[in-house]
């Protein structure tokens, strides 16, 4: 099963807003994130539309053109990026009715509820806690 990196690249993206604004500039372009992010700027777009829809970023067209953070850093946790992005459950179901004339069939879905409701609750309670603000200072106390 491979892993989604869209929310890790929203969380880039809202990172690198946050450290221009930081720095003084306001306004930062899709093509200045996509080397930052080492993607192609229509992802960054493709994933700024979602984050602008979602109320976190905000944008200006023509002259001066360019993103900016529509919210403090600080005030935007992984949670809300999440919700932004795909606020659907973590794990899925069976598509299809498992047997209910086997006993594991009959039981499983009860059973991985329960467990993966308390691990959704989990990461969810972990991705509230943690802000863009918070990622942005942990990453630039990393060493290159």
């Amino acid at each position: 099963m491979a892993a989604n990196s869209r929310l890790t690249v929203a969380v880039h993206i809202l990172a690198r807003m946050a450290l221009a604004h930081g720095s003084g500039r306001e306004v930062v372009t899709s093509e200045q994130i996509a080397e930052s992010v080492n993607t192609n700027p229509v992802v960054i777009r493709r994933s700024l539309g979602v984050l602008r829809r979602a109320g976190l970023v905000a944008v200006r067209h023509g002259s001066g053109a360019g993103w900016w953070l529509a919210r403090a850093a600080d005030e935007i946790s992984l949670l809300d990026v999440y919700r932004a992005l795909e606020d659907e459950p973590l794990f899925g179901l069976h598509r299809s009715e498992p047997s209910r004339e086997c006993p594991v069939g009959a039981g499983i879905r009860p059973a991985l509820r329960l467990a993966y409701g308390e691990a959704e609750e989990a990461a969810r309670s972990a991705l509230a806690r943690t802000s863009v603000g918070d990622v942005l200072r942990e990453s630039l106390a990393r060493p290159a």
